[in-house]
């Protein structure tokens, strides 16, 4: 077999140590891939595989694509969760002595993609680190397109369940951790599908975390970030800073200041929440309304970390009522930010080297905007920035960069005429480089006197002059003779060697030129960096405030009242979600009152009467509450909520291998060990997935418990009609149904709250609705009436003294010691009976085996 080329041998050295990611090598204009990732590289991407070599007997798998389109390339590859390294050619080809040089200049993960033109702009990208020790962990999240960095730590409840819960809020591209964390919660990542869309990579922790974060920020404490005592929160921000520095290859990228999120200051929502509620989905998107994709990005933060701070709340709703009320101001503000582009990826595209002419013409629009919207403002102070520094930047990008400008910055054409003397001259020379040529010919006939004078150009002297054997007397002593010919000479004089270098390097000296100049204003922009970002934050929030208004305006929201009280009062709710997909007006309203006397709701009703809607409905008022929106209803009061709880939905989570009644009984387990008194809770048909008995004992332990030891404002939808007995045991429950109403064999759900337990559950009536068959439904009656008949038997043999289910325990103490053993025999076999797994005419043989074994007590 032939011996191995220098270029592979190059090749093979820098992939072994790039094993895990696909390397990308630059090969003159197309970067190429070779073995195992020119095969990934096929069959993900559509490229035509071809071999390298197969006349050497090496047949080396071979796919390549265009060095200028190559980020749409890697864009496809990381989304499908590959990691891709970019090596380049390090050095100019024609000075290379030997193979050209080559170096792996970045790295590419899905959470650090830096392309932004091929990320969704309303959603950040990030990633995300882990770390746990004992019983605490902390959750840090990074966008390298905007530099925005956040943590959280946990101190208390299952860490599992907390990082599920930031999960869902945040949706990182990618996660790392240590690989000892994750063997530890193996199970759990490998069968939740909450990470199916999440590329898990391993990391080192950073050894001694708190000094490596104050060499990154150059700061001598971390006290600013509120990180002084945070140890585990320190070891996840430098676990990520750590990570992606070596992905960047020692290049800059954007990098705002560590912000601690804190239980104590945002609301705490869970994983089935986020999911049930459809937050980041159908509500956000309702109430994006605004005008940026920073705006956008913005709103999406403030549904992940709805407030509990009063003061902060109504600072926003102060922003909302005066759009609602300043109908034309809102117009004009909205169509200003409309003329706003994405500041904040913008600034990120700078300290990450990939900003190009493009960007900075929108900068400057985005500046002339807001210059607009600080006059439109100003009156009433809503707009914070300098004038002189953005007006000047402005004016400096609309009078120096090309509104044509390409997308590449390799290409020249960045900047206006008259921007830098030389690049002018350049310019002209390249585009009248054969006029620039006569003229000097004819200026130097003029001197010299010689009508005959040329300048022509060949290869082996490039630009000369040429004078007839006859004129030669004439030439002046400072032209250079290059040749001698039978009939003429040959000279050159600096002008035109000046000139002939301009010429035919003018395009290559244009292009190097512009990189620099590009560069150097590039340079100034940065200088301004905490101001843009600062203007990119305030931008961001009149974005969202007036989008707000804009909704409740639309929709008819009003403004909640906020308050420290410990109150819920809710008048003529509408779950925002449902009732923007039907007629406008056609939504029931409905209303809810809880406070320190009233905090439960057992709610009964049968299926698709509307509880699912109405619980969700509160839920989701009280959070549009905390973030500072309006909210769809006529009048509402919201005391602080700190954590929403829901449990809704009966589909087994088949993917991690629990069954229904697992899933639930987690989740309630989770709820109970967490919730306060300043909790919301939405419990939807708790103990379903076992046996009827089972399921009323545990739903009512839930409720007594709940209701005993938490004190949370709950709203539980039990089809159990049995549990409508607790509100005559436990003062804070009341009973509410949805209203139902009769009509001959019609039954019409009325989707209104009112007070009271439901005595039927209408299945039979809800199958109707779904279609089932007339002879199903048929049937479904008959043996309903005659089920409905036996247990009326039943009880009237049991002449009452059948034990209730939630009488107290010194009557039931009571009653059984009254009782003959017989009776309490037959009142041991009705309770371990399973009514709905009996056929009639079991049903039947019990109950005269029951009569039996009575037939001779006194109860007869």
């Amino acid at each position: 077999m032939a011996s191995e080329t220098p270029l592979m041998t190059q090749y093979k050295e820098i992939k072994e140590e790039y094993q895990n990611a696909i390397l990308l090598f630059r090969l003159g204009d197309f970067y190429e891939m070779f073995f195992e990732d020119a095969k990934i590289a096929s069959k993900e991407l559509g490229l035509t595989l071809t071999s390298r070599n197969r006349e050497k007997g090496q047949d080396v798998p071979l796919a390549g694509v265009p060095y200028h389109s190559v980020a749409s390339y890697v864009a496809k590859l990381l989304e499908k969760g590959y990691t891709v390294a970019v090596c380049d050619q390090v050095e100019d080809p024609k000075a290379a002595k030997g193979i050209v040089k080559r170096e792996v200049t970045r790295v590419l993960t899905p959470g650090t993609q830096i392309d932004v033109d091929y990320l969704d702009g309303k959603s950040n990208q990030y990633l995300m680190s882990f770390v746990c020790k004992e019983e605490k962990a902390a959750i840090a999240y990074f966008d390298i397109t905007t530099g925005e960095f956040r943590v959280r730590e946990f101190e208390e409840g299952n860490i599992f369940y907390q990082l599920l819960g930031e999960l869902g809020k945040v949706n990182p591209k990618e996660l790392i951790l240590e690989e000892e964390v994750y063997r530890t919660y193996q199970d759990d990542f490998e069968k939740y599908p909450d990470f199916s869309g999440v590329k898990i990579n391993f990391c080192q922790n950073v050894r001694q975390a708190e000094s490596y974060l104050k060499d990154c920020y150059h700061i001598l404490s971390l006290e600013s970030f509120g990180l002084e005592q945070k140890v585990l929160a320190q070891q996840a921000c430098a676990n990520i800073l750590d990570y992606v520095t070596k992905l960047q290859k020692g290049q800059e990228f954007p990098l705002m200041n560590i912000s601690l999120l804190s239980n104590q200051e945002t609301m705490e929502l869970n994983r089935s929440g986020q999911k049930n509620l459809e937050i980041f989905g159908a509500l956000f998107s309702i109430l994006d309304l605004c005008k940026t994709s920073m705006g956008s990005r913005y709103l999406k933060r403030l549904l992940q970390n709805p407030l509990l701070d009063i003061s902060k709340i109504r600072k926003r709703q102060d922003y909302v009522e005066f759009f609602t009320k300043e109908v034309l101001l809102r117009e004009e503000v909205r169509e200003l930010l409309s003329e706003v582009y994405d500041l904040e990826r913008i600034i990120g595209k700078i300290q990450l080297s990939t900003v190009n002419g493009r960007d900075i013409v929108a900068l400057g629009k985005s500046l002339q905007a807001a210059l607009l919207l600080e006059k439109q403002l100003r009156s009433y102070s809503m707009l914070q920035m300098n004038r002189e520094i953005f007006s000047k930047l402005q004016e400096e990008i609309a009078n120096s960069i090309s509104s044509e400008a390409p997308f590449s910055i390799r290409e020249g054409g960045i900047f206006r005429t008259s921007y830098h003397k030389e690049l002018d001259e350049l310019r002209h020379i390249a585009s009248s480089g054969k006029e620039i040529l006569l003229e000097i010919e004819a200026r130097e006939r003029e001197k010299t006197g010689i009508k005959t004078l040329k300048i022509k150009y060949n290869k082996v002297f490039g630009y000369f002059i040429e004078v007839s054997k006859a004129n030669e007397h004439l030439v002046p002593s400072h032209y250079i003779r290059k040749q001698t010919l039978v009939n003429s000479e040959r000279y050159i004089v600096e002008e035109l060697k000046e000139y002939e270098d301009r010429i035919l390097n003018a395009k290559t000296k244009i292009e190097n030129l512009e990189y620099y100049l590009f560069q150097e204003f590039v340079g100034k922009i940065k200088e301004k960096k905490e101001e843009l970002l600062e203007l990119a934050k305030q931008l961001s929030f009149l974005d969202v405030m007036t989008s707000f208004a804009q909704v409740a305006i639309q929709k008819s929201y009003v403004r909640p009242e906020v308050l420290e009280e410990d109150i819920l009062e809710i008048r003529g709710g509408r779950h925002p979600i449902v009732e923007s997909l039907i007629p406008k007006g056609s939504y029931v309203k409905n209303d809810l009152y809880f406070d320190r006397t009233e905090r439960m709701m057992v709610l009964t009703g049968p299926n698709m009467s509307g509880k699912s809607t109405y619980m969700k409905q509160i839920a989701l008022i009280i959070i549009l509450a905390q973030v500072g929106s309006f909210v769809p209803a006529d009048f509402a009061k919201i005391g602080i909520v700190d954590k929403i709880f829901t449990r809704i939905g009966a589909s087994d989570d088949l993917l991690t291998g629990q069954s229904t009644f697992m899933v639930e009984m987690s989740e309630v387990a989770n709820i109970v060990h967490n919730a306060t008194e300043k909790s919301f809770i939405i419990l939807d048909e708790i103990g379903r997935g076992t046996s009827t008995f089972d399921g009323i004992s545990i739903a009512t332990a839930i409720t007594e418990y709940i209701h005993s030891h938490i004190r949370a404002k709950t709203i539980f939808a039990t089809h159990y009609h049995e549990l409508t007995e607790l509100e005559k045991k436990l003062e804070l429950v009341k009973n509410y149904r949805i209203e139902v109403r009769e009509r001959g064999k019609e039954v019409l759900f009325l989707r209104e709250i009112v007070q009271g337990g439901a005595d039927k559950s209408y299945g039979i009536e809800v199958a109707k609705l779904s279609g089932l068959p007339q002879s199903i439904l048929k049937r479904s009656k008959q043996i309903l009436s005659r089920l409905e008949k036996q247990k009326a038997l039943v009880e009237k043999k049991m002449q009452g003294e059948q034990m209730m289910l939630f009488q107290s325990e010194e009557m039931e103490e009571e009653e059984e010691a009254e009782f003959h053993i017989e009776e309490q025999s037959v009142l041991e076999e009705i309770r371990n009976v399973s009514i709905e797994q009996m056929t009639p005419l079991q049903a039947l043989v019990l109950l005269q085996s029951l009569k039996g074994k009575l037939s001779g007590g006194k109860h007869d």
